[in-house]
Parts: C-alpha cells; sequence; structure tokens
C-alpha cells in the first residue's frame, strides 16, 4: 500500500525522496556516498559532501543538515587522512549554510565518503526530474567530462590543468544555481547530472515526461580536453554503459563523432543542474544564473511526439 505522504519515491530514478509532513511542509531527503575520486583526502571529502547535497537543492529544496557517512580501512589508512576527509565535507555543509549532526562509520578496506541529507520544501514547490514539456528551453549549469578527467587522473595522463578545473568543477555547490531556479517560478523539470552522464538524466527526464529533447551537441560546455581524452578511449566503464543504455533512445547525426557521444554520456561527479524552462522566461534565468556567477548555457529544447514517436533524445 502507498504512503499518501510519500510524495516522490523510486518510480521516475528521481534525485530524492519527498515526505509531506503537512500541507506546508515536506522533507527531502538523500544519500550518497563513494570511493575516492581524487588523491587529496580535504577535496575528496568536498567533493562527496558536495555531491551529495546537490540532490537537494535539484528538487527545489533548501539542505536542513546532514550526517557523515564513512568507510575506513583504520588498518591501513591513518586517522588522520580521515579527519582531512571530515574537514572537507565539513567546509561543504558550511557553504552550503547546514550542519553535519552526527553520521555512522565502519571499518572498510576501501575508503568511502558521504552524507545523508534532509531537506525542506514546499509541496507545492517541488521540482522533479519530470514534467517538462513541448517548447521548454533546456539549461546545464556546469560543463562535461569529470569522470573522464579522473580517468585521466588515475592513468596519470591528465594535464595539471585539466586536474585544477575538474576539481573545481566537481567541488562546486549547486546551491545558488538551485535556488535561483527554485525561486524563478519557471522550471518545469530539473535533476543535476551526476552518474547517468548528461543523456542518461535527459533520458531519465524524456522518459518521464513523454516528450523528446533535442540538444545541441555542440553547444554542450564541456572540460578542455576531454573531447580528445575520449578519442584516446580514456572512458571509465560506468560512462561507457550510459552511452549503451541511452542509445536505443538515441538519435543522432553523422556531425556528432562518437567520442562526442561518449562525452555527453559520462558520468558525472557532483555535475551541474539540467532544468527544462518555461521559453519565455528562460532568458532571464539564464542571465540572472550568469550575473550570480553560474556558467548556465542554453543547450536545446523539449519537443512534442509525433505520432507514433517514442519519448528519447535527439542530438543535433
Amino acid at each position: 500500500m502507498k504512503d499518501p505522504a510519500a510524495l516522490v519515491g523510486i518510480e521516475t530514478r528521481d534525485d530524492a525522496a519527498v515526505y509531506a509532513l503537512d500541507a506546508d511542509r515536506a522533507l527531502v531527503t538523500t544519500a550518497d556516498f563513494f570511493t575516492p575520486v581524487v588523491d587529496d583526502p580535504y577535496w575528496f571529502g568536498r567533493i562527496a559532501a558536495a555531491n551529495a547535497l546537490s540532490d537537494v537543492w535539484a528538487m527545489g529544496a533548501r539542505p536542513l543538515f546532514a550526517l557523515n557517512l564513512v568507510g575506513w580501512p583504520v588498518q591501513s589508512l591513518s586517522l588522520e587522512l580521515l579527519g582531512e576527509v571530515l574537514r572537507g565535507g565539513a567546509e561543504a555543509a558550511r557553504l552550503a549554510g547546514i550542519s553535519i549532526l552526527g553520521g555512522h562509520s565502519i571499518d572498510d578496506p576501501e575508503p568511502k565518503y558521504g552524507l545523508a541529507v534532509t531537506g525542506l520544501v514546499h509541496p507545492a514547490r517541488i521540482l522533479r526530474n519530470v514534467g517538462a514539456r513541448p517548447g521548454d528551453l533546456l539549461v546545464l549549469t556546469k560543463p562535461l567530462g569529470t569522470g573522464i578527467a579522473t580517468t585521466a587522473l588515475k592513468r596519470q595522463i591528465a594535464t595539471g590543468a585539466l586536474e585544477e578545473r575538474a576539481v573545481e568543477v566537481m567541488a562546486a555547490l549547486n546551491r545558488v544555481a538551485g535556488e535561483i531556479l527554485a525561486e524563478s517560478g519557471a522550471v518545469h523539470a530539473l535533476t543535476d547530472v551526476t552518474g547517468y552522464g548528461l543523456l542518461g538524466h535527459a533520458w531519465n527526464m524524456a522518459e518521464g515526461s513523454g516528450v523528446r529533447l533535442r540538444i545541441a551537441a555542440a553547444a554542450v560546455p564541456l572540460l578542455e580536453g576531454v573531447l580528445e581524452l575520449a578519442a584516446r578511449d580514456v572512458v571509465p566503464g560506468g560512462s561507457r554503459a550510459n552511452l549503451a543504455w541511452v542509445a536505443p533512445h538515441l538519435r543522432h547525426g553523422e556531425a556528432v563523432s562518437h567520442p562526442l557521444r561518449q562525452v555527453l554520456a559520462d558520468a558525472q561527479t557532483n555535475g551541474g543542474l539540467l532544468a527544462a524552462l518555461e521559453p519565455g522566461a528562460a532568458a532571464a534565468v539564464v542571465a540572472g544564473l550568469r550575473a550570480a556567477g553560474v556558467a548556465a548555457v542554453e543547450v536545446g529544447a523539449v519537443s512534442a511526439l509525433s505520432a507514433g514517436e517514442e519519448p528519447g533524445i535527439d542530438l543535433e
């Protein structure tokens, strides 16, 4: 039996669960953790915490507090290193305007860190990854390519510039973008771009909304150098799986190369927000995002289904 207070669950692979408390308040809750994506423990903690927090902003909510989730190999890695991970997480929480109120840790052969985050939203103002309407414009708030960049780091072939830029993008909170989009009243669908890559999260939006998303591939911002790395097959396994998963629902012309499609499917760590915006308001919203320091870019539009057509993505 479905709980009538459960407003958002697992049905559309949305970013967080939402549970109504009363007519004016609903709790938003999410949990996210992973193994290190960078060598520096402070930046690993900061990136992992920022990634977990993004799920709350992607629902149009504001975070209230968080709990640490830790797996640590206590026999092989020092507790001083763990302290640096936690310091990074605490700094991300401070920048988000919340406190970390506790958590749970286990002895684990492989280090892991993340957060369980609780937020609050008005039930009438929940933003979901479904609801995109024909005519909406698609806006993306961060460049793609962090999965490929971190793979290059692990293989020791990434440039210093790419490493620095990838860490900067992964650690940047989606707070400002999420707050501006939520306050605009112009968002019909919203998701953060993380493990499924842009194409995977776009497919979730298209399928759940019953539409086709038209994405201008050349307009999508990329980290400098990742397209060349993709052409050299420097691609994580999860990104390959993303492209294989979405391929049956994808149409593209010959001009959209396989390496570019692979970057568009690249699994992101704390990627940007993908929003379907009311067309009449999109320009003002994008201008507001850019004025606030968010590198928002219009990357496409939403189309209605033709007779006999199925939801999907068109790369142009």
